[in-house]
C-alpha cells in the first residue's frame, strides 16, 4: 500500500483503454469507482474489476460503487434486484421498529452478496444526511427521514449488513448534507444554520457512526464553521468537526472533486482538499486530463493516511456465512405488514 497514491479513480467505459492501462500503472490509484458506464454484464463487470486490479499490481484494491436503493443504484436487474428508497425503509421502520431495522440490515448484507460476485468491494452507504423541509430533494428519499435518531439506526443497521457480508461501508456525506438548499454536483451550497441546529439535527448520525471505517466529505459550506470553504476544504470542519467534536478517525475520502460546488483547476481543488486533512481524493468522471491533473499532486498513501486505508481494507472478505437464498426470502416479506 506504500506504493499507491491517496486517490480513488474511475474508468471512462465498459473496458480499459490502453491508455488507461498505462496511466493507472504509472499513478498507482489506491482504490477504483464504478459507475453505470463501466457496466454491460456481468462477465465484462468481472473482466474490468480483475483488470483495474491488474493496472495497480493490488489484488486488494479496493473498487467502490453507489449502490444504495432505489434511484441511486448502478447495479441493476438483472445483475441485482432493484431494491427500495432508503424513505422507504425508514417508513418500515416507524410502522414497525425492528422490523425497519431488520430490512436495512438485510438490504445491506444483500447488497454485499450482488457486489462480491463482481469483484466489488466498498459500498458508498450509508447516506447519514437528515433532510429538512424546503432542502434540495438531491438526497430527499436517499434519506431514511428526517429524525437523526432514525437515520442513525438505520445508518449502523445497513453499516453492519456490509461489514457481515466483507464489503466496506462508506459513511455520506459527513458532516451533512441534509439541510442544503442546492444539489453540489451542480453547485455550492450554503448552510446558515447556527452550530446549535447542526448538533441537533445534523451531526448526532455521523457521530453515533463515527467507528465506521470510511467516510466521505460533503461539499458544503457550513457558515457557523466555516464561512470561507465547504467542508471537503475546510481545515476547520475536518480538524474541528469532523475529526473532533464528531470523533470520526477512519479514512477520509473527499466527494467527487469534479463536482462544480468546487471551484479552481483541478490541481488546486487536489491541493485543497489533501492541504484540509482529506486522506484520500475521489474522481469519478475517468476524464483522462483531469486525472492527470489530480494524479500530478496527489501523495503517496502513507502515515495516519495509511494507517486509516489499511485499517477500512481489515475487514474484506470476511463474510458471515448467510444463507443468501434465505435472506432474500426474509427481506422480500419485511413490506407485506404495510403492503
Amino acid at each position: 500500500m506504500s506504493e499507491s497514491k491517496a486517490m480513488i479513480l474511475g474508468a471512462s467505459g465498459t473496458r480499459l483503454t490502453a491508455d488507461e492501462q498505462v496511466f493507472f500503472r504509472a499513478e498507482r490509484p489506491w482504490g477504483f469507482i464504478l459507475f453505470a458506464r463501466n457496466i454491460a454484464d456481468g462477465d465484462q463487470l468481472r473482466g474490468l474489476v480483475a483488470d483495474l486490479r491488474a493496472a495497480v499490481g493490488r489484488n486488494d484494491a479496493p473498487v467502490f460503487i453507489d449502490q444504495e436503493g432505489g434511484r441511486v443504484q448502478r447495479l441493476k436487474p438483472p445483475m441485482a434486484p432493484g431494491y427500495p428508497t432508503a424513505a422507504a425503509l425508514g417508513a418500515l421502520y416507524r410502522y414497525d421498529r425492528e422490523a425497519g431495522l431488520r430490512a436495512a440490515w438485510l438490504m445491506s448484507r444483500l447488497h454485499a452478496f450482488d457486489l462480491l460476485r463482481y469483484g466489488i468491494t466498498a459500498d458508498c452507504l450509508p447516506v447519514l444526511d437528515v433532510p429538512v423541509e424546503g432542502a434540495h430533494d438531491v438526497i430527499g428519499d436517499r434519506a431514511y427521514g428526517k429524525d437523526p435518531e432514525i437515520v442513525a439506526a438505520m445508518g449502523r443497521a445497513a453499516a453492519e449488513g456490509l461489514l457481515a457480508g466483507g464489503v466496506v461501508p462508506v459513511i455520506k456525506h459527513i458532516p451533512g448534507h441534509g439541510r442544503a438548499h442546492a444539489d453540489s454536483h451542480l453547485e455550492l451550497p450554503v448552510v446558515d444554520a447556527p452550530v446549535e441546529e447542526l448538533r441537533a439535527h445534523d451531526f448526532p448520525p455521523f457521530k453515533a457512526l463515527n467507528d465506521i471505517p470510511v467516510a466521505m466529505t460533503a461539499h458544503v459550506v457550513y457558515a457557523a464553521l466555516d464561512a470561507d470553504r465547504p467542508a471537503t476544504t475546510s481545515a476547520k470542519v475536518i480538524s474541528g468537526t469532523i475529526r473532533g467534536e464528531l470523533g470520526f478517525d477512519g479514512l477520509l475520502m473527499s466527494d467527487d472533486v469534479s463536482m462544480k460546488a468546487l471551484s479552481g483547476d483541478f490541481a488546486s481543488r487536489t491541493g485543497a482538499i489533501f492541504a484540509a486533512g482529506c486522506d484520500v481524493v475521489l474522481h469519478c468522471n475517468g476524464l483522462m486530463d483531469e486525472m492527470k491533473a489530480v494524479a500530478g499532486v496527489t501523495p503517496v498513501l502513507a502515515g495516519k493516511a495509511g494507517e486509516r486505508a489499511r485499517r477500512a481494507l481489515a475487514g474484506l472478505g470476511h463474510q458471515d456465512g448467510a444463507d443468501e437464498a434465505r435472506l432474500r426470502e426474509e427481506f422480500a416479506a419485511c413490506f407485506k405488514a404495510v403492503a
